[in-house]
């Protein structure tokens, strides 16, 4: 319907922009990857593999990348946990209040990032709403100092900001869901817990493969959390990079660990379309 020209027009814009402002800063990075910094603190443009080797050789680098990973893994569950409870309720049971929950859900997202990392500070915090309830009702009897400034703060931040993003394609693969196998199955006399367990679950595993995607790959990268409030036993592995491109000033080391992120997030991804494909339903 359309001539070639016409289809070229269209397209060269979205491409050239992909390609000048992603594309070409990821090759630029990539390069970097393998320069190394001068004891005069210039970058010296020549081929090494020492990035690469200092960040598998030191151990700060190991436990930070796999403290990210077992903490990005476990906000990964706990959004799915609390997300996908959430979209069944509005999919198959909120009828009337459908939207009105479902705005309830978003609205969040509209809210700065900032002021919701500030806002769990303020909740954790030593004289804080949490511990200055724990201590009113004699649960505790002074401050309790893990809440904040640990891992455990960045999981619970990191679940908060990041569960409407598990929750939102978990709800579209369930009301992509016809209801017309749902009465059959009830129709042959399956019981709900049955009818959910064959019929609803496998039919919404690409949302949920999906959902956990995003929670995953967003927490992985993050560093504002962590930043916030992890303290030194929540630094997460975006934090070193942030130091490294700024304070000590190794861009070369940050690009390399950055590229090994890179590389981890499109292998997640593929694996994830991969499956996605596998457990589509048409």
């Amino acid at each position: 319907m359309f001539s070639r020209a016409y289809k070229l027009a269209i397209s060269l814009p979205p491409l050239a922009w992909v390609a000048i402002f992603l594309l070409v800063p990821y090759g630029l990075m990539f390069a970097y990857s393998f320069w190394s910094v001068s004891s005069a603190q210039n970058i010296v443009h020549s081929l090494s593999f020492a990035n690469y080797a200092e960040l598998l050789s030191h151990r700060v680098y190991r436990q930070t990348l796999l403290r990210s990973a077992w903490i990005a893994a476990r906000v990964t569950v706990l959004s799915l946990l609390l997300g996908y409870p959430l979209a069944y309720l509005l999919s198959f049971h909120a009828v009337r209040k459908k939207n009105v929950l479902y705005q309830l859900v978003i609205i969040p997202l509209w809210v700065s990032y900032l002021v919701r990392a500030y806002a769990w500070k303020t909740i954790l915090g030593t004289d804080g709403v949490l511990n200055t309830v724990l201590q009113f009702a004699h649960v505790a009897s002074h401050p309790l100092g893990f809440l904040l400034y640990s891992p455990f703060a960045v999981v619970l931040t990191l679940t908060h900001i990041y569960t409407p993003f598990a929750f939102l394609p978990i709800y579209a693969s369930l009301e992509h869901i016809s209801r017309s196998l749902i009465e059959a199955s009830n129709d042959l006399g399956a019981s709900r817990v049955q009818t959910f367990r064959r019929v609803i679950l496998p039919l919404s595993l690409p949302g949920v493969l999906a959902g956990a995607t995003f929670a995953f790959v967003l927490s992985f990268g993050d560093f504002l959390a962590p930043l916030l409030l992890g303290g030194p036993s929540g630094i997460m592995i975006s934090n070193i990079v942030v130091n490294l491109f700024g304070a000590s000033y190794r861009w070369p080391l940050g690009a390399a660990i950055s590229f090994c992120m890179l590389s981890l997030v499109l292998l997640l991804l593929w694996i994830s379309g991969r499956l996605e494909k596998r457990w589509a339903y048409s």
